[in-house]
């Protein structure tokens, strides 16, 4: 065998130890994305279980098979990664078994070259013939060492056929397990595919059944508008009270306020959520209705949609500065101060804290409220002084 195709096969053989780690981080990323997407699946499920209790078709259902459908999608998408990926390295495995199937082949024609040569040099009689009809005794060392690399040629021969065989066994096993696990993945994006189907038939049924009880659905939305106006009071009564107190405005903090105000800034999008499950059911600022696209709700915060008595915590660490009640939806309400920011808890039907209490981050502070329709949802915003901010850049990606 020549040394420049030795040099590619063993160069192969190195890469074939060094693809399957790069490979391997790829998939554990695909594979960890797909365990969130499932956490996500089980943690909607729970809930709409819940919201299917009820007789009467509501929104909460709606919201919950929405994020339902979104889930389920996502997970198919995850598993068309999987299978791209999957694809790729089958790709490569076969171009990588038909390289080996080659080296071998050349590696078995070179080694019978050599045994071929062997045989022609003869016995050890016209070995040692060869060796002493030298004409010098430096031509005698030179065929010396000459029968002694070869010798050692056709050893090393035959330990890099044994290697490539080994290593072409090895892939092929690969390639058989790589197509049964794209087997697999194909039979649950059918699966998937097919529950997708079942959950947008329900939701066109349910969107039907809610869009035929317009009166209440209205009546429901208008009541909503009215809960929405007097948490926003609260609130604004609550910021312009604090910014005066005292005299003070909020640019005069001490110092251990300002460090407050600073650390919970620098836990942007790292916060902990209000609760352990849910998932976000309606969005800061102007939305849609899910029924009537033509009515717009106003939201400044976000509505996060969990199960039933859920426990709600701070998502930092601050002082509990208002508990109240308001009448309608919004039930308890707890405002907490980090500094110049204050986060907002509502809907909640029961409050573990009292006005003036420091709290820690994932304190609990109440448990959420679970309305008439079997929503569990709670109201979260977060403030800096008396500017509303989107509580979605806060809080850790889920």
């Amino acid at each position: 065998m020549n040394a420049s195709s030795k040099i590619v096969i063993l160069v192969s053989l190195q890469m074939l130890w060094i693809l399957p780690g790069l490979l391997a981080q790829n998939r554990t990323q695909l594979e960890n994305e797909k365990r969130e997407i499932l956490k996500k699946i089980q943690e909607t499920e729970k809930i709409l279980s819940q919201t299917e209790k009820q007789t009467q078709a509501g929104m909460g259902q709606l919201t919950a098979l929405q994020q339902q459908l979104m889930s389920r999608k996502s997970l198919v998408g995850s598993i068309n990664k999987e299978i791209q990926f999957l694809n790729a390295q089958i790709g490569q495995n076969g171009v990588v078994i038909e390289s080996l199937e080659s080296d071998l082949e050349s590696l078995k024609k070179e080694y019978a070259s050599m045994i071929y040569t062997a045989y022609r040099s003869g016995n050890a009689l016209n070995r040692l013939t060869f060796i002493f009809s030298s004409g010098t005794f430096n031509q005698l060392i030179l065929r010396i060492k000459y029968m002694e690399q070869y010798s050692l040629a056709r050893k090393n021969q035959v330990e890099l056929i044994n290697q490539v065989r080994n290593q072409l066994m090895e892939e092929r096993s690969n390639l058989q397990s790589q197509r049964n696990e794209k087997q697999k993945l194909l039979d649950d994006q059918l699966a998937e595919s097919q529950k997708i189907q079942s959950l947008q038939q329900q939701q066109n049924d349910l969107i039907a059944k809610l869009r035929s009880r317009e009166k209440e659905l209205k009546q429901e939305i208008d009541a909503r508008k009215k809960d929405v106006g007097r948490l926003e009071n609260l609130i604004s009564q609550f910021l312009a009270a604090e910014m005066k107190k005292d005299g003070k405005e909020f640019k005069d903090l001490s110092v251990d306020v300002k460090n407050l105000s600073a650390n919970f800034a620098k836990n942007k999008n790292r916060l902990p959520w209000p609760v352990s499950q849910g998932f976000i059911s309606e969005h800061f600022g102007i939305n849609a209705h899910p029924v009537y696209k033509t009515v717009s709700r106003k939201n400044d915060g976000v509505n996060i949609q969990t199960t039933a008595n859920a426990e709600v915590k701070s998502v930092f660490a601050g002082e509990v500065k208002m508990v109240a009640v308001i009448p309608g939806d919004m039930k308890n309400v707890v405002i907490i101060q980090h500094g110049e920011y204050f986060t907002v808890y509502a809907r909640l039907k029961e409050v573990a804290v009292k006005k003036g209490q420091q709290v820690n981050a994932d304190q609990v502070i109440g448990k959420v409220n679970t309305d008439n329709q079997g929503v569990s949802e709670v109201q979260f915003q977060v403030w800096k002084n008396a500017q509303k901010l989107n509580p979605e850049d806060w809080l850790a990606k889920k």
